[in-house]
């Protein structure tokens, strides 16, 4: 998300290929070089092609070309977006020649967002087809993978100047309602905060499980949904 004071990235961490095959991997990369340029990915859709996606942005890092670019070497964020845009896109492509053709097997959604140094943070959502639409002050925030149980907190609740700490209780609120209801969805949680004009991580970590911070939001919204419930008026089945 988009705040006044920055930018709020965080994802879980669950993967699954059917019930029985439930695993963790990081859904966030983060490349930077502080002062000049920050740039953090967030992924959801299928494993295999977000890794190489991601494995080919590094690789092209090492030996950029004209024909294959580096994110560390772009002059904006619209360039870094077409890259990783056009790197999703040939990895799905690809997949897809290379045998299964199962609809949406191989597809993958990103959250693009940074800054460089001169510029404006940005934030990018991308598509399997490669093309990709950015935040604005109407549509400050981005979510993939399983939106539906958590969006309409963010939406009721959102505002632009809060605090990079109110931001991180919304944010957990949000997907402790998705992991409530959505087995494909779980802790650890990664995040990270992205001062303005800083071009460098100011903070980033994991929340567990376990977490008594986490526990303590968790068991929290959950009475104080059930105290708002009690303080609605009741239906009156006689009208």
């Amino acid at each position: 998300m988009l705040l006044d004071r920055g930018m709020v990235f965080m994802s879980d961490t669950r993967t699954n290929a059917g019930l029985d095959n439930i695993s963790t991997f990081c859904k966030m990369s983060i490349w930077e070089e502080p002062g000049e340029r920050v740039i953090t990915l967030l992924s959801a859709g299928n494993l295999a092609t977000t890794q190489a996606a991601v494995s080919l942005l590094n690789e092209r890092m090492k030996a950029p070309e004209e024909r294959a670019p580096s994110v560390m070497a772009a002059a904006s964020m619209f360039q870094v977006a077409q890259i990783v845009a056009d790197t999703l896109r040939e990895v799905i492509a690809l997949h897809d020649e290379a045998g299964q053709r199962a609809d949406s097997a191989f597809h993958a959604t990103l959250l693009l967002g940074g800054q460089i140094k001169g510029s404006a943070q940005r934030l990018f959502l991308i598509y399997p087809e490669g093309n990709f639409i950015e935040a604005a002050e109407d549509t400050p925030f981005f979510q993939i993978g399983e939106i539906k149980y958590g969006r309409p907190i963010l939406v009721r609740a959102f505002d632009a100047g809060m605090s990079f700490e109110e931001a991180m209780r919304l944010l957990v609120v949000s997907f402790d309602s998705t992991i409530k209801a959505n087995l494909t969805v779980g802790p650890p949680m990664d995040y990270q905060f992205v001062e303005v004009d800083a071009c460098r991580t100011a903070t980033r970590g994991r929340i567990e499980e376990d977490d008594p911070y986490f526990q303590t939001l968790s068991n929290g919204w959950g009475d104080a949904l059930k105290h708002a419930l009690d303080r609605l008026p009741v239906f009156d089945a006689q009208d």
